[in-house]
């Protein structure tokens, strides 16, 4: 039988991958759930990548390079999920009001209403970093 250190050693690797699989298992199954079909037959992820396809042409340079400063405290690895949902509210705003092209507007909207609440206090400081005005925006956080 297993004994003294190498049965804690044992122990202590079951521990860490039954938590591993648990926190991986946790992500995968949300996005599952994301990825599974609404009413309309499409699912959030759908919706998302249609928005972008769809405004993908109104974008300008200037557009795009806020959209990266915006996202930029976002750790890298989760960065391009979190400028893809992004930029998807972002085309919904503008399809919605049928702009011309994405501007500045748009991208602020876009960011605070993709942004999670529990994630507004990080957005109020990039915003003030950035020198942009909030009281425009209020209603949205």
């Amino acid at each position: 039988m297993l004994e003294g250190w190498f049965l804690w050693f044992i122990l202590f690797w079951v521990v860490i991958l039954i938590s591993s699989f648990a926190i991986g298992g946790f992500f995968m199954f949300r996005k599952f759930l994301k990825k599974m079909p609404k009413e309309d037959g499409k699912s959030d992820m759908d919706w998302e990548e249609h928005y972008v396809n769809e405004t993908r042409n109104l974008w300008k340079q200037e557009e795009k390079v806020m959209l990266e400063e915006l996202v930029s405290p976002v750790p890298e690895l989760f960065r391009d999920v979190a400028r893809h949902k992004i930029a998807g509210k972002i085309g919904e705003l503008a399809l919605k009001e049928n702009a011309p092209s994405i501007n500045k507007d748009l991208v602020i909207r876009g960011y605070i209403l993709a942004t999670p609440k529990r994630d507004h206090k990080f957005l109020r400081k990039r915003l003030t970093e950035k020198q942009i005005n909030m009281a425009p925006y209020e209603h949205l956080f």
